[in-house]
């Protein structure tokens, strides 16, 4: 399981229009420490439920070249299925997604940490060994999702991994494109997942 959640337990995948920039909401209301509870209210004092839109609790590996920090292995999805095993991506999404620019990453798996989760896309989607797993930059974002109706904005918590990778860029049967680019020369439509806004949360900034 991944922990992508909305309120009724489901686990569900989210993606971000590639044109919507990341952003912090901030609504008028109560306070609702998050401590989280299945179900839906009344809940005990204290507790709160998984926000109407969702959470999701993600890592990153933000591989750059040894020359070049700037350049960042990216890949492009080849419809293989094991996507659905080692990323949480059912064929569909695969397909829809597939011509747009993806980093290394994944949802975290239920009782999963950060490291762990970094060491399991190394090792299943780019058959390279993530030792040792450097210490993750944290960033939370909220943002409403335009098709929504839910009260609350989707919440994501990212885990970034930034770390020097091999040479050449590694292969792997899961990509039918894995190399070193330079982001400042893509513009932010051409990355799926709103992976160009994850680059930019690490000072890596996509063209506009």
């Amino acid at each position: 399981m991944v922990l992508c959640l909305s309120p009724g337990g489901a686990v569900a995948g989210r993606e971000r229009k590639p044109q919507e920039p990341a952003r912090l909401v901030l609504g008028a209301m109560s306070r609702r420490f998050a401590r989280l509870r299945p179900g839906a209210p009344p809940f005990a004092p204290g507790d709160y439920g998984v926000p109407s839109d969702g959470m999701c609790l993600s890592a990153f590996l933000v591989v750059t070249a040894p020359t070049d920090p700037s350049r960042v292995l990216l890949g492009r999805m080849a419809p293989n299925p094991r996507w659905e095993e080692v990323g949480g991506l059912d064929p569909a999404r695969t397909r829809r997604i597939a011509d747009r620019w993806m980093l290394p990453s994944r949802q975290l798996q239920f009782f999963e940490s950060p490291e762990e989760a970094a060491r399991g896309i190394g090792e299943e989607q780019l058959g390279i060994q993530v030792d040792p797993v450097p210490t993750p930059r944290i960033f939370s974002e909220t943002y409403p999702r335009p098709a929504s109706a839910e009260s609350d904005p989707h919440w994501d918590l990212h885990f970034i991994f930034v770390l020097t990778g091999p040479a050449s860029p590694p292969r792997s049967p899961l990509w039918r494109e894995l190399t070193y680019v330079s982001v400042g020369t893509l513009s932010r439509g051409t990355f799926a997942r709103g992976h160009g806004d994850i680059l930019e949360l690490v000072g890596l900034s996509p063209a506009a």
